[in-house]
């Protein structure tokens, strides 16, 4: 829901001037014995802001897939929402571990001595580094001997076959640690190369939003946003990642026929729920007007000749000034006019 919206603001004019004659432009008027004060606002010099609220879902970052190559028995498989880290398993198969290691190259081929450099083996002697393996082993592309060592030394340290070889039935790369979204096989399934067994993401908050494509001036990257979290919490954050690619409804359910855009935002500071897919109300930032004067909306009158004014009261007299409107939000309207200024007092109605 738009807040501050012209629509809104406009409707609300209409309806503050039912409460007053409809004046001619340039008219005066000074005060009534007896007529009891105008109330009035002052004209103030601010930025206006005009947003909008869509709805969101809080997740987690970065979600795929985990399907490793390795078939046999489920022994053991991680809990969903646990989260698992480097050097340990993300499941058992026939009671061995797949286990995961730091990394942005999948395991494409086996890792063992003889094999050609390549930033895949440096990868792999990163974490057995990491983990404590390997004295004396030099971080690069090669292969070696003291790489072969440390590998033994870590797979004896896993209860795995000391061979020096390293495969992908025994490790999974991934970029970071990895919370378990789902699990996708149960205890005692029989497992085949490159199945699906899970589903991680990262430990990474983050507000996803489905936006329509007719909102999408709204996603400007970097752009500050606050949210609406459950339990009424509310957290801010920034636009980190903006879709290049409209979705269709059937992609993106309840959207009502209408295409999307995906939106991702990064919060300041954890929020205090663990709830994942929670839906959420993102406040978004859809126009700023800079150093301009405002008043508050009822203060604008419908002129006989069309468009607005306002009345400006000096002292004991009061005079009407024909305005040009501009932006909207927080109950305020941008106003120009001749002669006007901060600081000066504008009538509106009595509540």
């Amino acid at each position: 829901m738009r807040k501050g919206l012209i629509g809104v603001g406009l409707l609300t004019v209409a309806a503050a001037c039912t409460a007053v004659a409809l004046l001619g432009r340039g008219e005066t008027s000074t005060a009534t014995p007896g007529r009891p004060p105008t109330p009035t606002a002052t004209i103030t010099r601010q930025d206006l802001v005009d947003t909008k609220t869509v709805d969101g879902s809080l997740t987690y970052s970065g979600e795929r897939d985990v399907n490793p190559d390795v078939s046999g028995t489920v022994t053991w498989v991680a809990a969903e929402g646990a989260v698992i880290r480097r050097g340990h398993p993300l499941l058992k198969v026939d009671r061995r571990p797949v286990v995961l290691m730091y990394g942005k190259l999948p395991l494409y081929r086996e890792l063992r001595q003889g094999i050609s450099d390549g930033p895949d083996i440096e990868q792999l002697e990163r974490n057995l580094q990491a983990l404590g393996h390997g004295d004396g082993l030099t971080v690069d592309e090669h292969f070696s001997y003291a790489t072969h060592l440390a590998v033994k030394q870590w797979q004896d340290d896993q209860g795995l076959p000391a061979t020096g070889k390293v495969d992908a039935a025994q490790v999974v790369f991934l970029p970071a640690a990895a919370r378990v979204t789902a699990a996708r096989v149960a205890l005692g399934v029989k497992t085949r190369p490159g199945q699906r067994v899970l589903t991680v993401s990262g430990v990474r908050r983050l507000v996803h939003v489905d936006l329509g494509t007719g909102d999408q001036a709204l996603a400007r990257k970097g752009a500050k946003v606050t949210v609406e979290l459950p339990g009424g919490e509310r957290a801010t954050g920034r636009i980190t990642s903006v879709g290049a690619v409209a979705r269709s409804s059937e992609s993106a359910p309840g959207q009502d026929g209408a295409t999307t855009i995906d939106v991702d935002i990064t919060l300041d500071e954890s929020p205090r729920t663990k709830l994942d897919q929670a839906p959420v109300e993102v406040e978004m930032e859809s126009e700023r007007r800079r150093n301009v004067l405002a008043v508050p909306v009822e203060a604008l009158l419908a002129l006989r000749e069309g468009g607005y004014g306002v009345e400006v009261v000096e002292g004991a007299a009061t005079r009407l000034v024909t305005v040009r409107t501009g932006g909207f939000g927080g109950g305020l309207v941008e106003i120009s006019g001749a002669g006007l200024r901060e600081g000066m007092k504008v009538g509106v109605p009595a509540a």
